[in-house]
């Protein structure tokens, strides 16, 4: 699939796995291995942005995924995330998609919202959402519509 398809079909949530194309070198070359995660991987879905303009400088849309998060303790101290713009020539696949009924916990209300949590029921997103400080937070189920809207591999799911 292209960045356009993920952006246009796949559902907040997901889990989205981006290639380059070229096979996995072995373990043993290091800085081979290193370079070629850079442009294969996986992660989920938490951001659709649209495009836009400021100024003399205009933006084009793109997606993040939520890739790794690393801490101790139940601390996390690095969240890493990644952001494609939709003329990327990488190619993207749905790895997965969010369970119908599951709640996503967005961090605002709004089109510029971001996926902090997803939770598999709305008491279990309210109970996350009561030990983690997001005031503005948005509680949002995952419908069949939108599951099964999706696109599979440029055919219809």
């Amino acid at each position: 699939m292209s960045a356009n398809s993920i952006y246009d079909n796949a559902p907040i949530g997901s889990i989205i796995a981006w290639s380059d194309g070229t096979p996995r070198p072995p373990e043993r070359f290091t800085k081979k291995l290193s370079a070629w995660l850079t442009s294969n991987g996986k992660g989920r879905l938490i951001r659709k942005q649209p495009s836009r303009s400021m100024r003399n400088l205009s933006l084009s849309a793109s997606f993040t995924l939520h890739q790794a998060d690393f801490g101790a303790a139940d601390v996390v101290a690095i969240r890493v995330h990644r952001t494609f713009s939709l003329d990327s020539a990488l190619h993207f696949s749905v790895s997965e998609r969010p369970a119908i009924t599951s709640v996503r916990v967005l961090d605002r209300p709004g089109e510029d919202a971001e996926l902090v949590h997803l939770a598999p029921h709305r008491p279990a997103a309210a109970e996350w959402l009561s030990r983690h400080g997001y005031p503005r937070a948005v509680l949002e189920e995952v419908t069949a519509d939108e599951v099964g809207a999706a696109i599979v591999e440029g055919r219809a799911a």
